[in-house]
């Protein structure tokens, strides 16, 4: 008996095709519905057989479906809450893979009041630079934190079975609160996201940039890694935390014109004082001495 007979994927990309393929790997779905805006993304879904058939709306993904993961940027997020109502059963589980948490939230109280018991959101954090289904792997979420935000009315086996489906991903599964999750995330996804499109887009802008590009190597490559990182979905991100993102920003803006003053001061003491207090935190976090 297979845990779910029909699950069905909204936004069968990075993250849904993972969780998909992550389930058939486990043999844990009898069939896996993709949804989507875009016919030829869940035509290449399907031919990767991440998928096994596509739905044409809601009422058909629907139709006999135990378990929902709605997988697309975040701002699509109410339209698409909107659009499910009329044929949610009652025994058919929602959960997401918002990066952020209380405008999802939001939106699940605006539009599925009558459903609360049944939607666990939550968040992997898996993701990569790379998007669409080509990129998606079963063995994305395997070690990495899979973060739930229970909801106080969810029922406790809606819990139990959604928590049993991201844990098949090979996630590890931490509880947080929507409002702590999305501070935690303004600091150390939301924000290096924001510096690092803005770099780029800084460089590329330049009058010189073509040869700025061509004399950067591994140091640019690197951190600037994530601005190869789909745009729709960050600017979603960015737009519903913005006021946590914005708080970090302004945190960051203080070090940066701390750090200006030791420049224009020419006080390499300090700046290595700096450099090495920063080189320990990161040494320590890659050992796993800053793990929760």
């Amino acid at each position: 008996m297979k845990a779910f007979r029909r699950v069905v994927i909204c936004g069968v990309g990075l993250i849904g095709g993972s969780f998909a393929l992550a389930l058939k790997q486990k043999g844990l779905a009898e069939e896996i519905v993709g949804l989507g805006r875009t016919q030829a993304t869940l035509q290449r879904a399907k031919e990767l057989k991440i998928i096994d058939s596509i739905a044409q709306d809601w009422a058909d993904a629907l139709a006999g479906a135990d378990l929902v993961l709605l997988a697309m940027p975040v701002g699509q997020t109410a339209a698409a809450l909107q659009a499910m109502k009329p044929h949610l059963g009652p025994g058919t589980l929602v959960t997401d893979a918002g990066s952020t948490k209380r405008d999802v939230i939001e939106a699940i109280y605006t539009h599925l009041q009558e459903h609360l018991t049944q939607i666990v959101p939550a968040h992997p954090i898996a993701g990569a630079e790379h998007s669409g289904p080509d990129a998606a792997r079963a063995d994305l979420c395997v070690g990495r934190k899979v973060v739930l935000t229970p909801l106080e009315e969810n029922s406790p086996e809606a819990i139990a079975r959604v928590s049993a489906a991201w844990a098949a991903t090979g996630g590890v599964l931490h509880i947080m609160s929507p409002q702590e999750h999305d501070r935690v995330f303004a600091a150390v996804s939301h924000l290096p996201h924001l510096l690092a499109y803005a770099l780029v887009h800084d460089v590329a802008g330049r009058a010189n940039a073509e040869q700025l590009f061509s004399f950067a190597a591994s140091g640019f490559r690197d951190f600037t890694r994530i601005a190869s990182s789909h745009p729709e979905m960050w600017r979603d991100i960015c737009v519903s935390n913005r006021h946590a993102i914005l708080a970090e920003l302004d945190a960051y803006l203080t070090e940066l014109a701390w750090v200006r003053a030791l420049l224009v001061q020419g006080d390499g003491e300090s700046l290595e004082t700096l450099f090495d207090e920063a080189r320990n935190a990161r040494n320590a976090w890659l050992a796993g001495q800053f793990n929760a």
